[in-house]
């Protein structure tokens, strides 16, 4: 006899009708728990644009991005603004030894420095937790929206992360950071691809390297 037999002649039993209820809930429960997205997971290497601010410290850059997740790295060709001062760099960062290169576009200058805080992915954790989804854009026309779905949750350092991605390609769009060293964090992607058009992208620039 199958499990939902056994199940169905117990219920007519009158002596365990006092387990409806709780096998009701317990299907509840299941069901429930079925429905809830699980964190999805980003492509491990692609390029596009970044928007990077941070109100506090009056901080903003648009840059060019190659995002390498599978090796810790990632390159922002940028334009960097502090107040009012601009400045424009190309900065390299090997999270996976620990270094990071940051060349001046206007003086051609290198600053080579220990990459001491920790890799902070823009894609999705595996650890996420399902916060909402919502669909972006004219809904009901086609070509005219997407949909997105919003997790958050903790890195083991203790800083907190919210990130959103396109579904069904948990293609990150947006990622926000709240970390000790840091601040709070906002990052916006758009015009991406998935891959890496050029792996020479991670080596140094010739300057840092001389």
């Amino acid at each position: 006899q199958s499990t939902w037999g056994y199940l169905t002649c117990c219920l007519r039993d009158p002596a365990s009708r006092k387990m409806k209820s709780a096998i009701a809930l317990l299907c509840l429960v299941v069901y429930v728990a079925a429905q809830e997205p699980t964190p999805c997971m980003s492509p491990q290497q692609w390029e596009g644009r970044i928007f990077t601010s941070d109100r506090k410290e009056m901080f903003m850059r648009i840059g060019a991005i190659s995002y390498d997740e599978s090796n810790m790295r990632f390159r922002i060709i940028e334009e960097e603004q502090v107040g009012s001062m601009k400045s424009y760099y190309d900065t390299l960062y090997l999270h996976n030894i620990g270094r990071e290169y940051k060349l001046d576009l206007k003086t051609r200058k290198c600053n080579v420095t220990a990459l001491t805080r920790p890799f902070r992915p823009f894609g999705v954790p595996s650890f996420a937790k399902f916060l909402f989804e919502a669909e972006i854009g004219a809904t009901g026309i086609p070509g005219e929206s997407l949909i997105a779905q919003s997790f958050d949750g903790e890195f083991r350092d203790g800083s907190k992360f919210m990130i959103t991605a396109t579904f069904p390609d948990c293609m990150p769009i947006s990622a926000f950071f709240d970390t000790k060293d840091e601040g709070f964090i906002v990052n916006d992607f758009y015009d991406q691809n998935i891959g890496i058009s050029d792996p020479s992208v991670f080596i140094p620039p010739r300057e840092c390297t001389m």
